[in-house]
């Protein structure tokens, strides 16, 4: 018994300092933010709001923000709408065929994201496909958020009782309705799950942003390198803490929305 209780406060310790670990980076930037200061420096000099005032007037950041939003905003629809499409094809239909194609569709998370982007921009320029460099981000960003998509709406489809959509296809429902009122309703809390990861994913997205994005379309992620190569004040970890706030609202607004737990719940059934 002695040796369970040292043991259990052993895996305690152990999960806070791991917990603590990861933190810390965003505790630090969060606090530099208020720093009073004129360089980014920890521990502040002392408590000023002056960097976030200076971040909402510099019309460089608000329009890289709100074309980062309006990138990620675009490739969350896309890579749900077909993430979720590849998912009931391949769960459902693929057959022998199914581990192959499973195995594309994750294919872009073991690989480097600066790889995909210096292979998506050879691409482009073999290609010309389009000379737009906000589509050139909505197909690259769209590319690395697929696979997350596709994994959390496989899961709930591993568990899905099926015996639902034939009890409404007995009672007259056709192929739409049974869809639309049966089936889309309980992959809900997958589809949400995968567009809150391809959110924050495609808006905190560097290298690929960094290859792609040209005059004109630059994400806020670049925008920041770009600053931190000439100035180096607290106005980087203003842009940061935003970012951070922005990403801890759509996660409580989700759990809000479906629950963190109904997918987890939904993947042990």
């Amino acid at each position: 018994m002695e040796l369970t209780r040292w043991g259990q406060f052993a895996l305690h310790a152990v999960a806070t300092l791991l917990y603590l670990f990861l933190l810390a980076p965003i505790f630090i930037v969060v606090i530099a933010a208020f720093n009073s200061g004129e360089y980014l420096r920890f521990p502040p000099e002392g408590f000023s709001l002056r960097w976030f005032r200076s971040l909402l007037s510099s019309e460089p950041f608000i329009e890289s923000f709100l074309f980062s939003l309006q990138l990620a905003v675009t490739v969350t629809i896309l890579a749900t709408v077909i993430g979720t499409a590849a998912a009931l094809y391949i769960v459902r239909h693929a057959g022998r065929l199914r581990s192959p194609l499973q195995l594309l569709m994750i294919s872009p998370l073991p690989v480097p994201a600066i790889l995909t982007g210096i292979a998506l921009l050879i691409f482009f320029y073999a290609t010309d496909i389009s000379r737009s460099s906000f589509t050139h981000l909505v197909i690259g960003h769209t590319l690395v958020c697929l696979p997350y998509v596709f994994l959390t709406v496989s899961t709930v489809l591993v568990g899905f009782d099926r015996s639902l959509e034939e009890a409404a296809r007995s009672l007259g429902a056709g192929p739409l309705t049974t869809f639309f009122r049966i089936t889309l309703p309980i992959l809900k809390s997958g589809m949400v799950s995968g567009a809150v990861f391809a959110f924050i994913i495609s808006f905190d997205q560097f290298p690929i942003s960094l290859l792609l994005s040209g005059v004109g379309s630059t994400p806020l992620p670049v925008q920041l390198f770009d600053y931190l190569r000439f100035s180096f004040d607290p106005t980087a970890a203003a842009v940061s803490t935003v970012t951070i706030v922005m990403t801890v609202i759509v996660v409580l607004v989700t759990e809000r929305l479906v629950g963190l737990e109904s997918l987890y719940n939904r993947g042990k059934s």
